[in-house]
């Protein structure tokens, strides 16, 4: 798993192309968890899971051979930091995967908006990022929409709450060890690594439980690894380009996803306490991003004056 290989992998600051990733890479996975939870119905946890994570392996192999290869993609120099997000994605995976087989969509997704609080708190911690009063204020802001919307706790499943709680704590932690692991590896390495760990925790009870599918579900199952594979990959990228306290809010536009699967798939509509919610979240989002762009503008002012005052006799 170590080499001496120069990935030449390194952070970037495009705030607003990070926050494009992040936001396409969470649509699909609503998209994907409404597929999962459809099939949980049938299948169990184990095969569930083992299934999720071999059919969206398949395209990110693909995509090594057009990045460079396996040696200059999956090699790392950093064994001991994939080891560490990995253990907390294997937990993490775990307790979405049993949260969906007991509870809906929708109070799950409301729960996991916990996450951004943990990973505000994370950023700062871990890596030492300045978080301002105003990406505060929107994530707090945001939140009050999250309860205004969803109302939690009057049809939560006590089980199911508990383990989502936990796992949105460990998404934060998860992102975070992504962030870190950003500024030297592949983004499709930190796809991949997930997934075989995953295959290989999963495999033992597969092979005792395994029920059989007609071709339909196995052509389910392929779409859920394709939109998986593409968010995975759409996240581990924007991590590169934006910081984790800038993202953090981000994750409260699956709420429009949950909302739209809700009335299309399970033909439920949302009442005035979502639309409301939902006008709340959309503004704490969109203050988020004003707030990214002024922060840059007045940076780019500062490099401009610096360099400026280094250099006082070159014009233009």
């Amino acid at each position: 798993m170590t080499a001496t290989v120069n990935t030449g992998r390194s952070l970037q600051n495009r705030a607003v192309l990070g926050v494009v990733l992040m936001f396409t890479g969470l649509a699909l996975y609503p998209i994907s968890d409404a597929f999962i939870k459809h099939l949980m119905g049938t299948y169990t946890v184990h095969q569930t899971t083992f299934l999720r994570a071999i059919t969206r392996i398949v395209p990110l192999l693909i995509a090594v051979f057009f990045q460079g290869g396996f040696r200059k993609v999956l090699w790392t120099n950093h064994p001991k930091r994939h080891l560490a997000r990995l253990a907390v994605n294997l937990f993490y995976t775990y307790s979405f995967m049993y949260a969906f087989s007991l509870g809906s969509l929708t109070v799950i997704y409301t729960l996991s908006y916990t996450s951004p609080f943990f990973m505000i708190l994370l950023s700062a911690f871990m890596l030492k990022e300045t978080v301002s009063r105003a990406r505060w204020a929107a994530v707090a802001i945001g939140m009050v929409g999250v309860i205004v919307a969803m109302r939690p706790g009057s049809n939560v499943f006590e089980t199911a709450a508990i383990l989502v709680l936990f796992g949105a704590f460990l998404s934060a932690l998860n992102k975070i060890l992504m962030r870190r692991l950003a500024e030297t590896e592949h983004s499709l390495a930190i796809a991949i690594y997930p997934n075989i760990v995953m295959l290989v925790v999963t495999l033992p009870f597969v092979l005792t439980t395994w029920q059989s599918m007609p071709w339909n579900h196995w052509g389910l199952f392929a779409i859920v690894g394709i939109l998986t594979a593409a968010g995975q990959y759409a996240i581990a990228q924007s991590v590169r380009f934006t910081q984790a306290s800038t993202l953090a809010p981000i994750d409260y536009s699956t709420f429009f996803w949950v909302v739209s699967l809700d009335y299309f798939w399970w033909h439920k509509s949302p009442d005035s306490y979502t639309l409301i919610g939902a006008l709340i979240i959309v503004s704490s989002n969109l203050y988020i991003l004003y707030c990214t762009r002024r922060e840059e503008a007045k940076k780019r002012g500062q490099l401009a004056a610096a360099t400026s005052s280094a250099y006082p006799d070159k014009k233009g």
